[in-house]
């Protein structure tokens, strides 16, 4: 079953970054990008790595992707991808994957016993891997390319409302 598990979720990561770069439209892009990283965390979650999955869908798929969507709508808010698609067929297929998909993972929840999931020696002894170390390592090795990455991300967002303003 997990194997199986396996497979679904990796052909909904590949057809989703497939039509990521196919897509004409970048909404369409940008939403297909959100289901390509939470199909991503439920792989994550399959290999029992549950911090990982839940900080790929906050992280990633919620914060970020809603940078992204917010430049995206201010750079281009009248673009036909933000526009109603005259394809209604595919919101019933949206519809039925979504369906068929609650359907599969209904079991799987069901069965799930958090008090039977196996930990890690080294979460259970305080080692490498409990999350009082990654923040310790994240805030002293890592702290210099951490603000890096939070200023190129704030010098995208004044770039992006500086392209926006210049446009009549």
């Amino acid at each position: 079953m997990e194997l199986w598990l396996f497979y679904f979720f990796g052909a909904i990561a590949l057809l989703a970054a497939i039509n990521l770069v196919v897509s004409r439209r970048v909404f369409y892009s940008a939403v297909s990008l959100i289901v390509c990283l939470c199909a991503i965390s439920a792989v994550y979650m399959l290999l029992e790595a549950p911090f990982i999955a839940a900080v790929q869908v906050i992280v990633y798929a919620g914060a970020i992707m809603v940078l992204f969507l917010f430049v995206i709508m201010l750079l281009d808010p009248f673009s036909a991808g933000t526009l109603p698609d005259k394809r209604r067929y595919l919101s019933y297929i949206a519809l039925a994957l979504g369906t068929g998909s609650l359907v599969m993972l209904y079991p799987l929840l069901k069965a799930y016993n958090p008090a039977k999931t196996p930990r890690s020696i080294d979460f259970v002894t305080g080692g490498t891997g409990t999350l009082k170390h990654l923040g310790e390592t994240l805030f002293s090795a890592y702290l210099l390319p951490f603000e890096v990455t939070s200023v190129l991300i704030l010098v995208a967002i004044i770039g992006a409302v500086v392209l926006a303003k210049r446009q009549p």
